[in-house]
């Protein structure tokens, strides 16, 4: 059992038992039998723990591990395999390893490889607030506390299950075939669990590739109301900070990304403009200053928004991995009354041009439930409007004009 590297076949074998040969030549990781072995398994009642596979370096790589392993396990990301190492999926020469493991001549490489998830989308009757549809794409109104599509533990309950349903039911058609493999069909772009509004959902293959480079060249223009503690000056700013993966790889930060100025920092672009601010008297803690504010991606890295906020000091309320908190109406005399507990960041606009109209097209979605009431307790206080050339029409999104 060896690796020669990309450019020669692989010999790397599976150490699974009764699965037959897991590995493609080349050394890559084949996800249709690693899932098929895990099937047969399940179905013979021995499904007691996941697929081993194996290998022996013939060379002196000197590659970290994290990314050595994701030329070999392409079906599983950096960040999937970074936390997989570090919950104790991955020994090099029978030890624990780090992600940043130097791998050298003869070392042996073994990894416990969860299966990807299924292609095979089950319908499922969830709500979905269409913005618009055709032939081609479907726009919506994305609700908080969903997920976009499968993702290792979460394989149903989410936004490609609804629109599976939803195609079936109503409107007919389907989503593109790209990403399938990775139970991602249609899915051109993401937004986190918690954050609602605007995404777009391919129908066909030639046009998730073309909604796609409009995403990687940077033309579709994606804009964001967030609420943030503190008091957001000035008026208008250019955040330019780099972000990669939290260095800690301990349990509780490895979903974290911050600014990190060395060669795992990506270049990341925000434009952060003033909307309103606003300043709550609380008899326990004195003044608190907020502020509603629009942010422009100029790039697409993880979490940036979150962290560029975080950074600067002006967290996302409600955003407790970054240092945000719940938003709580009211005194204990009087009771008390939680607004919204997860991060109040909404997607509320998408501008883009038809993938095979060319016609340009503007997405506004709406503010709606905890955070449109965010921003109704925040406006009994003092407020502060202000007016920054670029912004997204406050009427379009039930605020009114400002």
């Amino acid at each position: 059992m060896s690796d020669s590297g990309d450019s020669d076949a692989s010999r790397a074998e599976s150490a699974i038992s009764r699965a037959g040969n897991l590995i493609k030549p080349g050394g890559k990781v084949d996800a249709d039998a690693l899932r098929a072995a895990v099937e047969a398994a399940r179905a013979d009642g021995e499904a007691k723990g996941l697929p081993t596979v194996r290998f022996e370096l013939q060379r002196d790589l000197k590659a970290r591990l994290d990314k050595y392993l994701t030329s070999r396990i392409t079906f599983m990301s950096r960040t999937q395999l970074q936390k997989l190492i570090g919950d104790g999926g991955v020994t090099v020469n029978e030890r624990p390893a780090k992600a940043s493991t130097s791998l050298r001549l003869d070392d042996v490489v073994e990894v416990v490889v969860p299966p990807p998830p299924s292609g095979e989308i089950e319908p499922e009757d969830i709500p979905l607030d269409v913005l618009f549809e055709d032939g081609h794409m479907v726009v919506l109104n994305k609700s908080p506390d969903i997920i976009v599509h499968p993702a290792r533990a979460e394989n149903s309950g989410t936004m490609v299950h609804a629109l599976a349903w939803h195609f079936l039911h109503n409107t007919g058609g389907g989503l593109s075939k790209v990403g399938k493999e990775f139970a991602r069909p249609g899915v051109v772009h993401r937004l986190d669990r918690q954050t609602s509004g605007c995404i777009v959902f391919a129908k066909d293959d030639e046009s998730h590739w073309k909604l796609s480079k409009q995403f990687e060249n940077r033309t579709a223009d994606k804009r964001y109301l967030a609420v943030v503690h503190g008091r957001v000056e000035p008026d208008a700013q250019v955040i330019e900070a780099p972000i990669g993966p939290h260095p800690s790889r301990e349990k509780g930060y490895r979903e974290k990304y911050v600014v990190r100025h060395d060669d795992l920092g990506k270049p990341s672009l925000t434009i952060c403009r003033v909307r309103e601010r606003y300043r709550l008297h609380a008899r326990a803690v004195g003044d608190q200053d907020f502020t509603l504010v629009e942010l422009e991606l100029k790039t697409g890295r993880t979490h940036q928004i979150r962290v560029h906020m975080s950074h600067l000091g002006w967290p996302i309320v409600g955003d407790d991995m970054y240092g945000g908190r719940a938003f709580v109406d009211g005194d204990r005399a009087k009771g008390e009354r939680t607004v919204i507990d997860r991060q109040s960041l909404h997607a509320a606009l998408l501008a883009l041009r038809h993938p095979i109209t060319g016609e340009d097209h503007v997405f506004v979605a709406p503010l709606r439930g905890d955070m449109l009431d965010l921003i109704a307790s925040l406006r009994s206080g003092q407020v502060e409007p202000v007016h920054v050339d670029g912004t997204v029409a406050m009427g379009r999104l039930g605020l009114g004009d400002s």
